[in-house]
């Protein structure tokens, strides 16, 4: 593989996943990363993964990321990898129980300033960290486009001052419409886009699970709504807001417009809704990648700010 010239820096987490008709699905790739990773290939682009994984990590998966990305930016330790419950509701809520002791370093590790990530120089990243972290991971690449993912456990209404201290330093901040509604106290997505607008958010893409995302831009003087791509079954949800992020990236380090950028998250996140966990890339990749991106470019709408 050549050096990468994207990031997706988050964790790599083995799912157990509980869906709300029962059925489950044992021993699954995810991880905010890993799909985030997972987005970025999906829209022509080669990732680097960045992440803290176990020694003991099985061997399948090991090998699974290391057909579609760039693990040279993997860091390894002796504590066990770490396993979680996925929980789903029927209203798409998902609860996260974790299988193992120890999970923090998981969380937050590698840190901005290891000397085991490799990378020097990238176009753009996906980070998804608390805002505590993001000032170092910019500072490690100062030229590169940051899209801020921020995690959904710090998403909370306490939260918004520590939040307000992540944003200067992303050029594009996506929460998920739950979160950002948490924080808030806001019920209308219109109004949250403004708020983050107001709060110095320089892009902002809001998503808002089958209902789309809605996106916009300092200085646009409107946002966008772009729709869900469709998709003949929804087998799994884990990680298509992760997905779209990855995407979404791409999108936007071609050109600076939010609009398209949303239209690459939403044929990103498609791929993701299709199948059980972290998916390989599909074969016939290039023929449904243009289908799904028409379909997403089609649906798009203004709205006014």
């Amino acid at each position: 593989m050549t050096t990468p010239d994207y990031l997706a820096i988050g964790s790599i987490i083995i799912d157990d996943i509980v869906y709300p008709d029962g059925r489950t699905s044992m021993g699954v790739l995810g991880g905010g990363g890993c799909h985030a990773a997972y987005g970025i290939a999906l829209a022509g682009e080669q990732p680097g993964l960045v992440g803290l994984v176990g020694e003991d990590l099985p061997a399948d998966i090991r090998a699974r990321l290391e057909a579609d990305f760039d693990t040279t930016g993997l860091s390894w330790t002796h504590h066990p990898q770490v396993r979680g419950w996925q929980i789903f509701e029927w209203n798409g809520i998902r609860n996260e129980i974790f299988r193992v002791e120890v999970i923090e370093p998981f969380m937050y590790h590698p840190l901005a300033d290891s000397a085991d990530i490799p990378y020097r120089a990238v176009r753009g990243l996906t980070l998804l960290r608390e805002a505590r972290f993001v000032e170092s991971w910019r500072r490690r690449f100062p030229a590169a486009t940051l899209l801020w993912e921020p995690t959904r456990a710090f998403m909370l209404k306490a939260d918004h001052d520590a939040f307000l201290t992540g944003i200067p330093q992303a050029d594009i901040v996506s929460p998920n419409l739950h979160e950002a509604q948490t924080m808030y106290g806001i019920e209308d997505e219109a109004e949250l886009i403004r708020r983050l607008l107001r709060d110095g958010v320089k892009a902002a893409a809001l998503r808002m699970g089958e209902r789309g995302s809605l996106v916009a831009k300092q200085g646009d003087g409107e946002a966008w709504r772009i729709p869900a791509v469709q998709v003949s079954e929804v087998i799994d949800q884990t990680g298509a807001g992760n997905t779209y992020c990855g995407g979404f990236l791409i999108g936007y380090c071609q050109g600076g417009d939010v609009a398209a950028a949303g239209c690459y998250g939403a044929a990103a996140a498609s791929f993701a809704l299709e199948y059980v966990g972290c998916a390989r890339i599909p074969p016939d990749l290039d023929t449904k990648w243009q289908q799904r991106l028409a379909e997403a470019q089609r649906g798009v709408r203004s709205v006014p700010l």
